[in-house]
């Protein structure tokens, strides 16, 4: 988890740079609906990696989802250790039971 702590650490640096030098910092100026889709198109190529992709596809794709999810969460506010706790309340709880809890 270090890595993701540390990424989110650096996007949350990078928010208020400069758009032309920080794709971060681009992707905040055009707003949160254009990095939602961002993520959204990210997510597909995932997807599709894993159905016809390499390995090496399939994880760069996921990289980039996990990327663009700590660039949407930073712009919303959300700190990363908030979803980080969110997984570890649902640790140990199957999958079926926590969707009848909600």
């Amino acid at each position: 988890m270090d890595t993701l702590t540390r990424l989110a650490a650096t996007i949350a640096a990078r928010r208020n740079a400069d758009p032309e030098t920080s794709w971060v910092a681009k992707l905040n100026q055009r707003g949160v609906p254009v990095i939602a889709r961002k993520l959204g198109e990210e997510a597909i190529e995932t997807v599709v990696a894993a159905l016809s992709g390499s390995r090496k596809e399939l994880v760069g794709e996921a990289a980039d989802v996990l990327f663009h999810l700590l660039v949407l969460l930073d712009a919303k506010g959300v700190p990363l250790d908030e979803v980080l706790a969110e997984l570890d309340r649902r640790e140990g709880t199957s999958g079926i039971a926590e969707k009848a809890a909600r």
